[in-house]
């Protein structure tokens, strides 16, 4: 995984039960189970990429799905509209500007 994943995992156990927005450019970019939640409870559009995290699983199971990696994004400039909105839906929301190490 690239060092930006590997950041974000280690943030996501820091924070169970939170949506982690993880700002890469100008979005916040949610992954996994997150994006699945977010998506449903944001109304934005969940999508996935190709993820190298998991080419293992696939050599185990020959499942390609395993490759498939949950995602959904925000633009920064609207990060405090959807803040909002996820509280005004009972949610949690972590934000995370990755670059500095992770203790």
């Amino acid at each position: 995984s690239t060092p930006a994943m590997r950041q974000y995992f280690k943030l996501k156990e820091r924070v169970p039960g939170f949506l982690l927005l993880f700002r890469l450019g100008d979005f916040y970019e949610i992954f996994y189970e997150d994006a699945e939640r977010a998506s449903a409870i944001l109304g934005i559009t969940l999508t996935s990429r190709k993820g190298a995290r998991h080419k293992r699983a696939l050599a185990a199971t020959g499942d390609d799905s395993v490759l498939n990696v949950p995602m959904c994004g925000i633009p920064h400039h609207a990060l405090d509209a959807y803040l909002e909105r996820l509280i005004a839906a009972g949610g949690m929301g972590a934000v995370a500007h990755p670059g500095g190490p992770v203790e």
